[in-house]
């Protein structure tokens, strides 16, 4: 059954920006996709394609807030026309369905060009930073399968590596906003988002061990994975004098006593001397393992608050911790199960309840 899906374009102040045109991964030779079109040209068949305009020279015909049209289960056109002063070497895209949160967003094509030959390591487009700074393509957005609500793209490019949930991180452009609302328009009321049986190894000092984990993938990650995932970790395992700890990105050296080769960034690495690691507030919960399970709604979390502590004290099976991410985000990690010790293959085991 088709699903009706409104549509408008708006002129608008910013909440957020975009950018497109790709070289293949890391490469500086050419591009993926065609010469910018001039700015003046922008729908020239007269439809009704979502454009978004940011031009950093003149900005009195920017575009920055657009509504598509389309049908549930295809895809509806977007436009991107970014003039930029200085070079935008990377295109940072998000989907948000139905408020469940932003999320890295890569799954489509550009103009009939695989996307995913022109991606950076963390899922942003390499948008081939020495000849970028005028960009303009039509690129391709699903519409999922949906009752009622909103799909949400935002858009932002970047002068170097950014950060999928800190637009600001390295900003070029944007951000730039295009929403298709499907049926009335009205999202559900936003559960948490809810990981299981995540499991982190003690680290090894060659860093070849799964010992961080991000709340934003509910991946889990190696140490030595590096430059292109460390805005993505949130913090990290290690056992110590015979205990059990969580401690943040930012924190985890200090906290752990022991070096962990990839953590910290080399001097030839993109970025490093401004390379920043995640902050993540940890304290023990007075909420017991029922009312953990009990959370279903984003509110129920509202509770929690920032402690100023960013390494958990010794952590036991059954404990709850509350916590607050880098970027604001309240939750809930519960211990399910500790296999004790410091070599490569002794493990944590917990679940984590996260706002959206």
């Amino acid at each position: 059954m088709k699903k009706n899906i409104r549509s408008v374009v708006k002129s608008g102040f910013a909440i957020f920006a975009l950018a497109f045109m790709a070289s293949s991964c890391s490469s500086d030779e050419g591009s993926v996709f065609d010469t910018p079109t001039d700015q003046e040209q922008e729908n020239p068949d007269g439809s009704n394609t979502a454009t978004l305009i940011i031009n950093e020279n003149d900005s009195s015909n920017d575009i920055l807030v657009a509504e598509a049209s389309g049908e549930v289960g295809a895809t509806v056109p977007g436009r991107i026309i970014y003039t930029s002063v200085n070079n935008q070497k990377r295109l940072y895209i998000t989907q948000n369905i139905s408020g469940s949160g932003d999320m890295p967003f890569n799954n489509f094509n550009i103009e009939g060009k695989d996307l995913k030959e022109a991606l950076k390591g963390d899922g942003s487009v390499d948008l081939d930073g020495d000849t970028q700074k005028a960009i303009d393509f039509t690129f391709e957005l699903p519409v999922p399968d949906i009752d009622n609500g909103e799909i949400v793209y935002k858009f932002w490019t970047t002068t170097g590596k950014g950060d999928f949930r800190d637009a600001t991180k390295r900003k070029a452009l944007g951000v730039g906003t295009i929403t298709v609302t499907v049926g009335n328009g009205v999202n559900p009321t936003a559960e948490v988002r809810s990981f299981t049986d995540i499991k982190l190894f003690a680290p090894a000092a060659d860093g070849t061990t799964k010992s961080f984990f991000s709340l934003l993938n509910k991946t889990v990650y190696r140490i030595n994975e590096g430059p292109e995932f460390r805005a993505f970790w949130d913090f990290g395992y290690y056992y110590v004098n015979d205990k059990a700890y969580f401690a943040s990105t930012a924190t985890y050296d200090e906290s752990f006593g022991f070096p962990v080769e990839g953590l910290k960034a080399e001097s030839t690495e993109e970025n490093a001397a401004t390379e920043t690691l995640n902050n993540t507030y940890f304290e023990l919960s007075t909420t017991n393992s029922a009312g953990f399970d009990a959370i279903i709604l984003s509110g129920e979390l509202n509770f929690v608050t920032k402690s100023t502590f960013q390494t958990t004290g010794v952590l036991a099976v059954g404990d709850v911790i509350e916590f607050v991410d880098n970027y604001g985000k309240k939750g809930l990690i519960k211990i399910t199960e500790i296999q004790p010790g410091f070599n490569n293959d002794d493990y944590i085991v917990f679940d984590v309840k996260i706002q959206p």
